[in-house]
């Protein structure tokens, strides 16, 4: 881009796609990216409290204590739901407000809380959609293994219970582990992410134990009522950076690590080929007919493809992960291509087929790092160019007989944004952080006016 919000982020005449009647269009948020109030109500800490506050972790050394303050403001942002029009809002419930330390005695004010904001989002005529745990495991959970312990599996699933048990008469989707590869590649395996442990390879434990936790959550979240649930994964389409046999081979490995390594248990009930050695140690009887549960929908999150080369011979893992080149990026450097997502959807119906439920895109989205201009208007119309380019990318692949049935825009609010913490917007509403104030964006109105302009109804 050649400046924040100048729109040049995707060709113009991206134009209005139009997605099938009953097309459900939605946008996230996540506990800790949000919510603040970290020491508030009897709130426990999650390995992201943690992590955020080793020196140098962070970008510009912020951590998730305050957000984009969502905890004391949920009427506010209910409203704004309402105003945008959306079908449904994906949230996630913070482990730690609901049971501080994983395990032992729940925390009823955290669970009010909750109770709370899903009677909001209903008021406002919007679907709460709810993620168990996205990213932010109870550290008193991390410090006894953490996932790499299968004892966390079981609490997992106690969690569940205990959240549906109170929200399921409301709420009819459920996530319960939203972006496993982050935990298990990022977290677990490199150590980018909280919690921070560079296992590589052996990482691979953690990888079995979220999988198993997604799959007895599932379980425990049919049985406390739950109407739907499904999965929300990463994938990206992974281009060789050459035509070498190195980077070639790097590629395929990666492949199978980032999307084979989650897709495959879930819908097949077994490993990737080229991981299954690795694996057969660490899998019990039982175990991937556990993780193979049915779902109701198979979640596809989305940044771009990746471009993979061949490590150097003495690094850690064997491959090294790039951004393609000769693109568009976005402002924390993200290559835009949304035709990629088109492509993704196809294989993967190609490749799946009766295995696949109905498809939901369950996040996509862009930084724009627009600030209001002396009149108090934030120009993101880049943004506005990005959900239109990659909702085009969508409808494509839906006439070429994909089933997708809904769209997430990342996001509602300005938050945390992980290890950039607020150096970038992913925003339809611009947060002051220092005041907390909102302000809705031009991308803001333009997505609602996208809404408002589809088929809303089947039939």
């Amino acid at each position: 881009m050649s400046a924040p919000g100048s729109g040049q982020l995707v060709p113009p005449g991206a134009g209005v796609p139009v997605l099938p009647p009953g097309f459900r269009f939605g946008v996230t948020s996540s506990a800790y990216q949000v919510e603040g109030a970290t020491d508030v109500d009897g709130r426990g800490a999650s390995v992201w409290d943690t992590f955020a506050r080793v020196p140098g972790v962070v970008a510009d050394g912020t951590t998730g204590d305050v957000a984009a303050g969502h905890f004391g403001r949920v009427e506010e942002d209910a409203a704004l739901l309402g105003r945008l029009g959306v079908d449904d809002y994906r949230f996630s419930v913070s482990w730690t407000r609901v049971q501080p330390d994983g395990r032992g005695p729940l925390e009823p004010r955290g669970l009010d809380f909750y109770d709370r904001l899903v009677d909001r989002v209903l008021e406002a005529g919007v679907s709460p959609v709810a993620v168990l745990h996205h990213h932010d495991l109870p550290q008193g959970l991390e410090d006894d293994g953490g996932w790499l312990n299968p004892e966390t599996v079981h609490r997992f699933a106690e969690h569940a219970s205990v959240v549906a048990g109170r929200l399921a008469d409301r709420v009819a989707a459920w996530i319960p582990v939203y972006e496993p590869a982050v935990m298990g590649v990022l977290g677990y395996g490199s150590g980018a992410y909280a919690p921070g442990r560079a296992l590589y390879f052996d990482g691979l434990w953690a990888a079995h134990h979220l999988l198993l936790g997604h799959g007895h959550a599932t379980v425990a979240l049919r049985a406390a009522g739950a109407r739907e649930v499904g999965c929300a994964n990463n994938h990206a389409p992974m281009w060789p950076a050459s035509e070498d046999a190195a980077d070639v081979g790097a590629t395929k490995l990666f492949d199978s690590v980032w999307n084979g390594l989650y897709l495959e248990p879930m819908l097949l009930g077994r490993y990737p080929a080229d991981l299954a050695p690795l694996m057969q140690d660490l899998v019990s009887p039982g175990d991937l007919a556990m993780i193979r549960q049915p779902l109701d929908f198979y979640g596809v999150n989305y940044d771009g493809p990746l471009r993979v080369a061949a490590a150097a011979e003495d690094a850690p893992a064997p491959w090294q992960v790039l951004e393609p080149i000769g693109h568009p990026t976005t402002d924390d450097g993200r290559a835009v291509v949304p035709d990629a997502l088109r492509e993704w959807l196809v294989v993967l119906r190609a490749r799946f087929r009766a295995a696949l439920p109905p498809i939901l895109v369950t996040e996509v989205g862009c930084a724009v790092d627009a600030e209001p201009d002396a009149a108090g208007v934030v120009h993101d119309e880049a943004r506005d160019g990005y959900h239109r380019a990659h909702l085009q990318a969508v409808a494509e692949a839906v006439r070429r007989g994909v089933d997708v049935r809904g769209y997430y825009a990342r996001g509602l609010l300005d938050g945390f944004e992980w290890t950039a913490g607020h150096a970038h917007r992913y925003g339809f509403v611009h947060v002051d952080h220092a005041t907390g104030a909102r302000t809705p964006t031009v991308s803001f109105d333009r997505y609602a006016a996208l809404i408002a302009a589809q088929p809303r109804h089947a039939g």
